[in-house]
């Protein structure tokens, strides 16, 4: 079975963007002081905006329903005073579940051993989608292995990467002494806080 390193907090990250970026810079050294990592901040939507920050603990990258509570009014009073979003919207806190998005280098690492699905931002040799098995990192590359074998990928040309849900996933985020899905972090869907 996989073993996943323990949670990091720095390093290489692709959190976010445009004004997810701007409101991520504003929330993340509360929220780091706070003991939390963000794993992302997106903005959606068209006419009624959704702000969805996915975090984790930074002790055990678990993340419960009391944890999105207390990040979601942390974040609510910063954007109440900082006000980065002219339009109404809709903040949600969210744990990143089980087949979690992989934003940061170090996640590679963490997540080895388990299968990933990663899009690029251009073709390589053709090919902007890679699924396999995560090998981890080399130098500032993701590395995979694939159908047609290793393939390494740079992290700086990534646009996306998930955890693919398998049994095998599942499995292991059920297991209490695992050290980063813990039984509290949703085995069978995601801690959610919203606020309008």
């Amino acid at each position: 079975m996989p073993q996943a390193l323990e949670p990091a907090s720095s390093g290489l990250a692709k959190t976010s963007e445009g004004k997810a970026a701007e409101v991520e810079a504003l929330i993340a050294p509360a929220l780091q002081a706070m003991g939390y990592d963000i794993v992302r901040v997106l903005l959606s939507g068209g006419e009624r905006l959704r702000l969805q920050i996915m975090a984790e603990r930074q002790t055990d990258g678990g993340m419960n329903v009391d944890d999105c509570a207390e990040v979601s009014r942390a974040v609510a009073a910063i954007l109440d005073v900082e006000d980065p979003i002219e339009s109404a919207y809709t903040l949600e806190v969210s744990s990143p579940g089980i087949d979690r998005p992989l934003t940061r280098l170090a996640d590679f690492d963490r997540f080895a051993g388990f299968e990933g699905r990663v899009e690029m931002v251009n073709p390589i040799d053709g090919r902007r989608r890679f699924s396999g098995r995560l090998l981890g990192t080399r130098g500032e590359s993701v590395v995979l292995d694939c159908e047609e074998g290793e393939v390494a990928l740079p992290f700086a040309a990534l646009h996306k990467a998930k955890l693919v849900l398998t049994d095998e996933l599942i499995a292991a985020s059920r297991q209490p002494a695992h050290p980063d899905m813990p039984i509290d972090s949703p085995a069978a869907g995601e801690a959610v806080a919203k606020e309008n």
